[in-house]
């Protein structure tokens, strides 16, 4: 395998690494650039396996219900699956999600972040935050209901620039 944004593609992305700069289609079906999104300020970028399923919704609804303080310290929040654009809005629109969602059906970030799942196609939970689009923390398990609490309590813990 060839060499992906510095790490080997099939490893895992470390601390320090950069983010990958892929463009996949959002929810709207529009081209979504992450690595320009996440070059300047911190960027959580959590991967989730299936859109309105229940683990998926609790993980995607703590971030959304901490969306407010999660922005007052200057995170940006993106979430990525597998799903195909109309599943993704279709997530945002009944959870009421105030963050874009990357409908990543062909697996480019999936596989860039080396998050494949187990069943074909779908994303491992995780979670990685980025500072000036380096990796600065990551969460290779992914939680569920307490997402955002995980990411503040990083937060509070992290050096200031």
């Amino acid at each position: 395998m060839g060499w992906l944004f510095g790490a080997q593609a099939g490893e895992d992305i470390k601390v320090g690494d950069p983010l990958p700069a892929l463009t996949v289609p959002d929810q709207d079906g529009k081209p979504f650039d992450l690595g320009s999104y996440g070059s300047k300020g911190l960027l959580l970028v959590f991967f989730y396996p299936k859109a309105n399923t229940p683990g998926c919704t609790a993980q995607a609804c703590s971030l959304r219900d901490a969306n407010a303080e999660l922005t007052q310290k200057g995170v940006k929040i993106v979430g990525v699956s597998a799903d195909k654009p109309d599943s993704q809005k279709e997530f945002i629109t009944r959870q009421k999600l105030p963050y874009p969602l990357l409908a990543d059906h062909d697996g480019r970030i999936i596989k860039a972040f080396n998050v494949e799942g187990m069943a074909f196609g779908f994303a491992k939970r995780s979670a990685f935050l980025f500072r000036d689009g380096k990796l600065i923390w990551r969460d290779p398990k992914g939680s569920t209901s307490d997402q955002a609490e995980t990411v503040l309590k990083v937060l509070e813990t992290l050096p200031h620039p």
